[in-house]
């Protein structure tokens, strides 16, 4: 299975953004391993499934401004590389075990990532230690030739790929040419063997060769009546409602009182579209609930208009919306993107609502008796600086692409029987971003130049909501209540190392000096204090920072370093403990792309609550 998709989401403009978990590393790389070994199963010698964290690395632009993913050469810092676009692959391989990495299309400073012997053979192979086999993306090899000229012949394509580390060729060039690049002298038999035995090794633990399943396999016994079971039908309701994200609600609009609803008015192009829930990648779902129909399972007086032609209204009937609002008692507004916007090989130009959509909005706002409610389908996010200064617009909800039970999960948002918790998984930014060119890889922000930065670790500009943000009905407390060792338990690991100075003068000490034992030594617990002050009972995600004394030498501002999620009754408290490892979560890349963690203070940040840990012999 060649998923999952762990790049990070840079830009927010990418138009397979919306197959990623976010635009941090941290939360990339968690998500990465759970997603593998929900695939892959429990045993490492059997597999469940082999699963392939793709595209290594430094992959998220499709086609913008006359450039596309098959000829565009990224070109990434050593320090953007190491803390920013490889930590999720890392993971995948050193903490999951995946048993397969997919290169991209893209070149990385000059050579294509599927050409790449030091990414696939030294790093892939060499430092994280895969298990398993490399494949190429689709026609990756074909387009080495073909469009990024990085070779004179498809048979020095099939060679330098092979030798670089790749073991499988999606598509049919390398059996095309493969045979005449060994009559050539240019791969060699052993060439071919090295990447078979990668292959069929992972055949064999799926058990390929183990004769009938049924009777031999761990998992022989799976069959069709183990899809769209009632569990997997509750999880995936779950997952959409803990996705669901309260941007806006004033005057605590939400949630309603389905009783005071006398009647409602549906309006918008995703308002009963089951294609808009699903975004892209995904099999026949089990079954469907529309957002229309979420809303009906509440309320039976509704009058529905989809009031655009398409999401990306073209054609809207601006008037004949307004004027079912006017007579409804309670207005929702479903509106947002679409695969026609944003998909693999399309990326947007603009982080505005498509057409006609926002003039749409605010009229119907205008005309409706009460401030009307706004749920946006996306997968990217949007400018909607107009709905979130707009008196007229209430309440706010992004959804993203929710899956089969995306309209049941909304309507139990709206209509209380789940308080929303989700978070922000990547930065708002406002339309003026578009000025920044996609194709422009640096993280880290140039005042110099007035370059802006990119993701809530380095960008300096405004924002419409931040990475992180989200609402509730409740409200919840947190406090760091404890963290760190006595100083001297640091005292003897540190006296035996040597600091380097930097140009500011700052010292750090070098994680590799530091080793395996002694990272292991530095860890600690911090624990945090969260209450649910009411009125309803809830999960609540508490999100834990680090912040360092200041950002010079290409430090982040912040650095999300831990998350976990707590159901909470009413009055409830409870006490949430992060394991801190200072070697992961203290350090620091260098523009050489060395990790290091700095002599003295680090604060650990939750909220606007900070603890100081002071790190030195």
């Amino acid at each position: 299975m060649w998923s999952p998709n762990v790049n990070i989401f840079r830009d927010p403009r990418w138009g397979r953004g919306q197959e990623t978990p976010g635009e941090d590393p941290t939360m990339a790389s968690k998500y990465a391993v759970a997603f593998v070994k929900g695939m892959q199963g429990n045993s490492s010698a059997i597999l469940q499934t082999s699963a392939c964290c793709k595209h290594v690395t430094a992959y998220d632009l499709e086609d913008w401004n006359g450039v596309q993913r098959y000829n565009f050469n990224a070109k990434v810092t050593a320090q953007d590389l190491e803390d920013t676009y490889n930590p999720p692959f890392r993971s995948c391989v050193v903490d999951a075990k995946a048993t397969c990495i997919m290169c991209a299309y893209t070149g990385i400073n000059g050579v294509p990532s599927c050409a790449n012997a030091d990414l696939l053979t030294k790093t892939v192979r060499g430092d994280w230690g895969l298990d398993g086999y490399i494949a190429s993306d689709c026609d990756a090899v074909a387009i080495m030739r073909d469009a990024q000229r990085y070779t004179q012949t498809p048979e020095d394509a099939v060679a330098v790929a092979l030798k670089a580390g790749l073991d499988m060729n999606c598509g049919t060039y390398m059996q095309q040419h493969a045979t005449a690049a060994i009559q050539q002298g240019k791969l060699t038999e052993e060439d071919i063997d090295k990447a078979l035995k990668n292959l069929f090794a992972i055949r064999m633990r799926l058990g390929h060769f183990d004769g009938d399943p049924r009777s031999n396999s761990v998992y022989g016994g799976l069959g069709a009546a183990d899809i769209c079971t009632p569990e997997h039908r509750s999880l995936a309701l779950e997952a959409a409602m803990d996705g669901i994200v309260l941007l806006k609600n004033d005057a605590g609009i939400l949630p309603l009182d389905r009783t005071a609803v006398a009647s409602a008015a549906v309006i918008g192009p995703n308002a009963n579209d089951g294609l808009a829930l699903i975004g892209n990648y995904f099999g026949p779902p089990c079954e469907s609930t529309t957002p229309l129909n979420g809303i009906l399972g509440y309320i039976k007086n509704v009058r529905f208009l989809a009031g655009c032609n398409s999401a990306a209204c073209d054609v809207a009937a601006t008037d004949q919306a307004a004027a079912v609002a006017s007579s409804s008692d309670y207005v929702f507004l479903f509106m947002g993107l679409s695969q026609k916007q944003e998909s693999e090989g399309r990326d947007r130009t603009s982080l505005l609502l498509p057409g006609e959509q926002q003039s749409l909005i605010t009229a119907v706002a205008d005309a409706a008796k009460r401030p009307v409610i706004l749920v946006l389908l996306t997968g990217g996010p949007v400018d909607v600086t107009f709905a979130q200064t707009n008196p007229k617009i209430g309440a706010i909800l992004w959804a993203g692409y929710p899956g089969q039970a995306g309209g049941l999960a909304i309507a139990r948002v709206l209509f209380g029987d789940h308080n929303p918790g989700g978070r922000l998984p990547v930065t708002w930014y406002p339309e003026e971003f578009t000025k920044v060119p996609m194709t422009d890889m640096r993280m880290r922000a140039d005042p110099a130049t007035g370059y802006p930065g990119r993701s809530y670790r380095f960008y300096q500009g405004k924002t419409v909501y931040k990475f992180g943000y989200g609402l509730s009905y409740s409200s919840y407390s947190r406090q760091l209540v404890s963290g760190g060792k006595p100083a001297e338990s640091y005292t003897n690991l540190l006296a035996s190392l040597r600091t380097t100075t930097t140009s500011e003068g700052d010292e750090s000490y070098h994680i590799e000096e530091i080793g395996t034992d002694g990272c292991e030594q530095l860890k600690f617990p911090a624990v945090v204090e969260v209450q649910n002050h009411g009125p309803m009972d809830g999960k609540h995600s508490v999100l834990m920072y680090l912040r360092w004394p200041n950002a010079k030498g290409g430090r982040p501002t912040t650095q999300l370093i831990g998350f976990r999620s707590q159901h909470l009754k009413v009055g409830e408290k409870a006490n949430i403990r992060f394991d801190i490892s200072p070697c992961e979560h203290f350090s620091r890349v260098r523009k050489d792309g060395k990790k290091v963690i700095d002599r003295g203070s680090h604060y650990l940040m939750v909220d606007k609550d900070e603890l100081e840990i002071r790190f030195e012999a």
